[in-house]
């Protein structure tokens, strides 16, 4: 036997009340769960190579991050503690309808221009990728032959295929239904891309190109999506006016399509939207007693974060990012920009005009605009002397569309009451770009086990535990993750519940979390006595295989 972790009290992930337990690990699987209540004369404790004394410190499944934006990181940076210290092994990403693969060249240029605050320019590697499968094969060789313990990388990752970025590929930047051969274009590259492995469809629907997707177009993809089992993780039209009727659009749409929905970051945001979560568990509930395959993620926190540009009005960011530029350095059309977002709301902004004192810089792509990390747009523009438009409009020009932000438009008890449904899962939406990256990125999951179960008691430490593990499991359909269990991989967390916290805070964004002493992989710590080993035990998860 590899390891004996021994007097544990095991969390398995079924939502079921904990036991103390000596788990065994061998080849990477569970082997072996020896109750303390199963203990006697005739059942001796087990032994093996090695065994750890985890009393005091609870065992459960390896959390999932059913959100991720590491698409990149994880080729460039093989310590990936923003995740692995938080527990987390394995990251859902191609998220929100933008992503590399599938692409041709041109494509890729265009995606890498516009979501440069997400993950970077990608300059410094090279995307030498172009379907889903090349992709996933570079993250199961990202750094070989470079000294690690591993070929691969830090955690597991599970990919989406990006409706926007399979727009931009056959239809190209620019808003306007697609013909039928492109639609059948669409499909044979969508259904192509899960048989090499994606897991599913995701939209970016307040994000072009993908916003300029007509329902009936959505409903043929997701058709696909059904056909292979898959599921579709919209992030759908409107969080805030209209958030309502967007979330029964995407209920309404899967259910046409026989496909099974997951709800991107399901928040109820902006003024228009407070105390107003009840209205939307009500409309899911709905749809699931009659029979909808529904499920949603939320991160623990009420701030937003993606980047400025995306506020914009769709119009404005037909043709791609060198049109945006180009109607930004044009004063009649910058004019037209402007009067969309603050006087009326533009989509980009969920149809809410935008309080620039919510719009905080959290990061730029340009050192000599770095000034303005930290800082309100309304707060730079008063330093300025001039209005926040002017402000924001130079940032994005000088920056070249770079910009993220923070968006402070969220509620305190929608947070709470959503995290408490019955089809909740954890995504951090975690953005690891900008000086002062959301603290969420380094922070979702031990934030969902310390503040809201042990000091808020929000839900118990059982049932937060599923909701981090078996539930995101189940909808990537991983039959042998997502438990503690005989046979299962041995994915794995150690955590004290006691003082397990998030050390990432919005001053203070990349600290890493206390209270996870041992996190492993396939049985192979990537987290041991607290830190990061050299271990890369992480690789693609494809689905089906």
């Amino acid at each position: 036997m590899d390891l004996v972790i021994r007097d544990a009290r095991v969390i398995d992930g079924t939502g079921d009340a904990s036991y103390r337990a000596d788990v065994t690990v061998d080849a990477g699987r569970i082997t072996g769960i020896r109750r303390a209540s199963d203990g006697g004369p005739r059942t001796p404790r087990p032994t093996g190579a090695r065994v750890l004394d985890a009393a005091g410190l609870a065992l459960s499944p390896g959390f999932i991050d059913m959100h991720a934006h590491s698409d990149l990181a994880l080729l460039r940076d093989p310590d990936h503690s923003a995740k692995a210290a938080q527990g987390v092994t394995l990251e859902v990403i191609g998220q929100d309808g933008l992503s590399y693969a599938p692409v041709d060249d041109a494509t890729l240029a265009g995606v890498r221009q516009a979501i440069t605050g997400w993950n970077g320019d990608g300059s410094d590697l090279d995307l030498d990728w172009r379907t889903v499968g090349e992709y996933l094969d570079r993250l199961d060789h990202a750094f070989e032959g470079r000294g690690f313990d591993g070929d691969g990388i830090a955690v597991n990752a599970a990919y989406l295929v990006p409706q926007g970025t399979v727009r931009a590929h056959v239809v190209g930047w620019d808003d306007r239904p697609a013909t039928a051969d492109e639609l059948a274009a669409m499909r044979r590259l969508v259904a192509e891309s899960l048989e090499q492995g994606a897991f599913g469809l995701s939209s970016g629907l307040t994000y072009t190109p993908g916003m300029y997707a007509d329902d009936a177009e959505l409903t043929e993809l997701c058709r696909v999506v059904a056909r292979y089992g898959g599921y579709y993780c919209p992030h759908h039209r409107s969080y805030g006016a209209g958030a309502l009727r967007a979330y029964e659009e995407m209920v309404a749409l899967t259910r046409r399509a026989g496909c099974a929905l997951h709800l991107a970051h399901a928040t109820m945001n902006f003024g228009v939207n407070k105390g107003k979560a009840p209205e939307l568990l009500a409309l899911l509930d709905r749809a699931l007693d009659a029979g909808a395959d529904i499920s949603l993620d939320t991160y623990p926190y009420t701030p937003g974060c993606t980047t400025l540009v995306a506020m914009l009005p769709s119009w404005a960011s037909e043709g791609g990012p060198g049109a945006i530029l180009e109607r930004l350095r044009d004063e009649e059309s910058a004019e037209r920009i402007r009067y969309v977002m603050e006087e009326v709301g533009a989509d980009g902004c969920h149809g809410v005009p935008i309080d620039w004192d919510t719009i905080e810089i959290s990061g730029v792509t340009d050192a000599a605009l770095a000034h303005h990390v930290g800082r309100t747009v309304a707060e730079s523009a008063a330093r300025a002397g001039e209005p926040p438009w002017t402000t924001a409009r130079r940032l994005l020009i000088e920056d070249r569309l770079g910009p993220t932000i923070l968006q402070h438009v969220g509620h305190e008890e929608n947070v709470r009451a959503i995290m408490r449904h019955r089809v909740h899962t954890g995504g951090s939406d975690g953005i690891l770009q900008g000086a002062k990256p959301h603290p969420r990125a380094y922070g979702t999951f031990p934030n969902y086990l310390g503040r809201y179960t042990r000091d808020l008691g929000i839900l118990s430490l059982e049932e937060c535990v599923a909701h981090l593990t078996a539930r995101p499991a189940a909808r990537l359909g991983l039959r042998d993750r997502g438990l503690v269990k005989e046979g299962h991989r041995a994915d794995l967390v150690l955590f004290d519940p006691d003082t397990v916290a998030a050390g990432s805070t919005f001053e203070e964004p990349r600290t890493l979390p206390v209270g996870i002493p041992y996190v492993m992989i396939d049985g192979r710590f990537v987290i041991e006595d607290g830190r990061r080993t050299d271990v890369l035990a992480g690789r693609s998860l494809r689905r089906g295989r």
